[in-house]
């Protein structure tokens, strides 16, 4: 466990991150946002947060990973999550927050949101309220679009902005997860996305093939390889030009896809078992480059107990 020193009132909750196996993203709408047809998968890389009653509100971040651009105000998904349960019950005490990241930061896993999605859990109950989760999951998709699936975890396919959940069957995957230094902010990736397509009449397509659906269920990985697609991974790259050498790289150690993950730039590379994962990992670690090894599905936003 992370925290130490904690009121005996404290709660903790953890969320996971989560990857795209499929991203395919609709022109832009009239409201800004695109519509989508995406499959998450929530992976074992876990946001961890502590809720304990406060005189005022206040948030702190730690982790392992690059901590930078991380708002420590009412900007944070974090605190959003505690004052829209706010709103939704008529609560107004005050809580401090303390948020343990092993998701990288603007990377495209969505730990911003897991920390949204773990918050709404401690928070109901540090505070009581009762909320189901179909309540939960209301306010989690005001939010933000990938906050209601990290509330869930497991694998889902996702339309709208994402928000809109249909829960799928997966076996087991392995993969190898190479995080980015830099950051890439979702709007500016979408915004890149656009003006690459600018002259192109984008159809978004109506359903996942059965064949992937199949490759989920099965736990079969590679058959499941061929049809890793991320609408997304273009624009990134374009903003983010050092990516391409990270997935071929990936390649060359052997995986069996590889792939940038969401908006990026953090990039997921596929493995057939454990053992496979674990050489990927090590030829991708030489020079000191940072991976982490993971597996997926992984269960949605829980308490934890001390």
């Amino acid at each position: 466990m992370p925290f130490r020193h904690l009121p005996d009132s404290s709660v903790i909750a953890r969320a996971p991150g989560k990857i795209n196996l499929v991203l395919r993203v609709g022109p832009r709408r009239a409201d800004g946002y695109h519509d989508l047809l995406t499959c998450f998968q929530a992976v074992d890389v876990w946001e961890t947060v502590a809720l304990s009653p406060a005189d005022e509100f206040s948030i702190a971040v730690s982790g392992d990973v690059n901590l930078g651009e991380i708002p420590l105000d009412g900007n944070n998904l974090a605190m959003k999550a505690v004052a829209a349960v706010g709103r939704a019950t008529g609560r107004t005490d005050a809580v401090s927050i303390l948020i343990d990241k092993k998701v990288p930061v603007g990377g495209g896993m969505g730990g911003g949101s897991a920390d949204a999605a773990a918050t709404l859990i401690a928070i109901n109950e540090l505070w009581k309220t009762g909320l189901s989760q179909v309540e939960l999951l209301d306010i989690a998709a005001e939010l933000g679009s990938d906050v209601p699936f990290l509330l869930e975890g497991g694998t889902a396919l996702g339309r709208g902005r994402g928000e809109i959940l249909e829960p799928l069957k997966s076996s087991p995957f392995h993969w190898v997860i190479v995080p980015s230094m830099e950051h890439l902010a979702t709007p500016g990736v979408y915004g890149r996305l656009d003006e690459l397509r600018s002259e192109v009449d984008v159809v978004l397509p109506e359903s996942l093939p059965d064949a992937f659906i199949d490759a989920l269920y099965r736990g079969d990985p590679e058959a499941l390889a061929p049809h890793l697609i991320n609408d997304m991974a273009q624009a990134a790259i374009d903003l983010e030009p050092e990516l391409e050498a990270t997935l071929e790289k990936g390649l060359a150690c052997g995986a069996l896809a590889v792939m940038v993950s969401g908006s990026g730039p953090t990039c997921a590379m596929l493995a057939r078992d454990h053992h496979h994962a674990e050489a990927i990992h090590a030829a991708c670690s030489e020079g000191g480059r940072y991976a982490v090894v993971t597996t997926s599905p992984a269960r949605g936003a829980h308490l934890v107990s001390r």
